[in-house]
């Protein structure tokens, strides 16, 4: 176990566990402070995210930073966001998109990350992958199903959003609910947290 936070941040972007199966190589990516209060968690970085070390820096990010209704400055500060994806390195293209994110990352650092992080009071759940480790059981039959049951989630600290990745262009298109109705009501939450 890790002392401090830095310490752990540390081992984190010093890891290797399965550079042998990143085509791209390891360079974890991950942003967290002992103060943040949000908790954002996606997939993996993209091939952009990977080249820059910056989380969410592409137009998947520029789209959630829209929903959630913040500046850069404000996601950026690790004093107020936690970027910690499901798997922290770029995984390589697949026949559509990225691979999945490696399986290894969550069960060896996740919880390590969140016992550092005691002030997050809101974690959202990116994508499938994110909500299928998270919510196990506690999910519902298919995404947009787990998205729109959101209020169930929330008291548990838990908010699940699509992928914001242009790709989920039809999915949001087909559920005009979620930028009419969910958006504005997750854009209230974030702004009760005064980041």
């Amino acid at each position: 176990m890790c002392k401090s936070l830095s310490q752990l941040l540390r081992k984190i972007r010093a890891c290797t566990q399965c550079a042998d199966a990143l085509p791209c190589g390891p360079r974890p990516v991950v942003q967290a402070h002992g103060s943040a209060r949000l908790c954002i968690i996606g997939q993996a970085p993209g091939r952009k995210v990977h080249e820059t070390g910056i989380p969410w820096n592409d137009s998947s990010g520029d789209r959630l930073r829209h929903w959630l209704g913040l500046t850069r400055e404000q996601f950026y500060d690790p004093r107020k966001v936690a970027i910690v994806p499901m798997g922290f390195c770029y995984p390589g293209k697949a026949a559509s998109g990225d691979n999945p994110p490696r399986p290894e990352c969550a069960p060896l650092w996740h919880a390590r990350l969140s016992a550092h992080l005691p002030g997050v009071s809101l974690t959202l759940l990116v994508g499938h992958h994110a909500q299928a480790y998270y919510l196990r059981e506690r999910r519902k039959r298919t995404l947009g199903e787990t998205v729109k049951a959101w209020k169930v989630y929330l008291p548990l600290g838990y908010l699940p959003l699509p992928h914001p990745s242009p790709r989920n262009q039809p999915w949001i298109v087909g559920n005009r609910w979620f930028e009419g109705e969910l958006v504005p009501e997750l854009r209230k939450v974030i702004r009760t947290m005064n980041l």
